[in-house]
């Protein structure tokens, strides 16, 4: 037995492939090099007393993992409760408490080892044209993939090609050959190659989910509960589109007579939670699919603590947006309703809302947990700046305000430039 985990299935190797890094830094890192760990370590900042309180299980995508509560009370999983004996997904960056409440349970972030070694020496070549999609011309971005005809085009354009064709025809085509499409999905192994000839930025997704059949059996299979048999009153047809879920990478028909969103608002990403709430669909091991906390509409969703991406990821600025809100008396929620009840209203200004659809997004927009933080992070942005100076801490009341403002590049390589002047502002001069 290991001293942090106990390995209770066959070992595809003994390499670490993740880990649980503590956040109190007194802590050491809890290594994972089996397919199936029990986390055994400690759970309380106040006790050194270890505890199994939960197992992690290695998705077959390789590049996600199952967490299981093993634990007698309730744990926090990426701002969500998980109870005794449930299970939910985890990806590099997923935040774990182990236990129902911040304050005396120790936190960890998850994060997956790189898996270059397995890749070294490996070159690939390919021919910038043939990185583009075929709709919008440009370079791939967030690149999915068409079956049966393996044509690849960017997300979001796809996503309008779907929605037009579905309401016009029975069957979707194929943009660039005119192929009857049956399902689509993320395409990794593709963005990958995109990020190394440099044409995109690097994006934290998951590795290839391949969604295509198995050639042996001569046919495609779509690993969706509703295809092949009737379930809550639906049947996959042959020619229905199916849509990847971002989340978990499990498989959906594509729909549009149900009102039920199955692609975020925000980023148009596919997710799954909603439409398998919506057909009450029971969890299981037999198909991927999410919790409707994955994607559900923003006035249902809370928060406890401010983003790292607010204020342009400036510590300093968040550190005196937090201590601002305490002053009041007040709790980040409380700020976050009050000001999405603006939002709904219309009082703020969308123009530099960092999502997608800005103008259309309401209080009751189902949308993912990346777009809310983004969206919690636009909203402090308007908190800050309406908040009257005499309100703030008396520090932050005495800094000048950096010419650049928000756009300021220097905040985020020069700590005292970042400590010493306002940047929650508007910029007054441009570079």
């Amino acid at each position: 037995m290991a001293e942090i985990g106990e390995c209770s299935a066959s070992n595809s190797s003994m390499e670490n492939w993740a880990k649980l890094i503590p956040t109190d830094k007194m802590y050491a890192d809890i290594e994972i090099n089996s397919d199936e760990t029990v986390i055994f370590s400690e759970t309380k900042s106040t006790s050194v007393e270890k505890h199994e309180w939960c197992k992690i299980t290695r998705n077959s995508d390789l590049n996600t993992a199952t967490l299981q509560n093993r634990s007698s009370n309730a744990i926090i999983v990426d701002e969500t409760l998980v109870q005794k004996d449930e299970t939910t997904f985890i990806k590099c960056g997923s935040e774990i408490v182990s236990g129902p409440v911040r304050d005396g349970n120790l936190s960890f972030k998850f994060e997956m080892l790189s898996d270059s070694k397995l890749c070294k020496g490996l070159k690939i070549s390919v021919d910038v044209e043939h990185a583009k999609c075929s709709i919008c011309l440009n370079i791939w971005h967030d690149v999915v993939t068409a079956a049966p005809c393996f044509h690849n085009f960017c997300n979001g354009c796809f996503s309008e090609w779907l929605k037009r064709s579905q309401e016009k025809h029975t069957n979707v085509l194929c943009p660039q050959c005119r192929a009857v499409v049956q399902f689509v999905g993320r395409n990794h192994y593709l963005l990958n190659i995109a990020e190394v000839i440099g044409s995109v930025k690097k994006r934290n997704q998951k590795r290839p989910h391949f969604l295509l059949g198995l050639e042996e059996s001569g046919g495609l299979e779509l690993p969706c509960p509703q295809c092949g048999t009737e379930y809550a009153g639906f049947r996959c047809n042959p020619h229905m589109v199916h849509l990847q879920c971002h989340e978990c990478g499990g498989m959906m028909p594509s729909r549009f007579d149900t009102g039920i969103p199955q692609h975020c608002l925000g980023c148009d990403r596919a997710f799954c939670g909603a439409y398998w709430e919506a057909q009450s669909l029971q969890r299981s091991d037999i198909y991927a699919t999410c919790s409707p906390e994955t994607f559900k509409p923003i006035s249902r969703r809370t928060i406890s603590r401010i983003p790292q991406l607010t204020h342009e990821n400036n510590r300093h600025e968040q550190d005196i947006t937090g201590r601002c809100i305490s002053q009041m008396g007040k709790t980040l929620q409380d700020v976050i309703s009050e000001w999405i009840v603006r939002f709904s209203n219309r009082e703020i200004d969308r123009t530099r809302m960092p999502l997608n659809h800005a103008e259309m997004i309401t209080a009751e927009t189902p949308i993912c947990h990346e777009c809310y933080e983004k969206l919690v992070g636009f909203l402090l942005y308007w908190f800050r700046i309406s908040t009257p100076k005499y309100l703030l801490p008396e520090d932050a009341t005495e800094r000048e305000n950096c010419w650049y403002g928000y756009a300021c590049r220097t905040q985020h390589h020069n700590e005292d430039h970042a400590r010493k002047r306002n940047h929650v502002c508007r910029p007054t001069r441009s570079r």
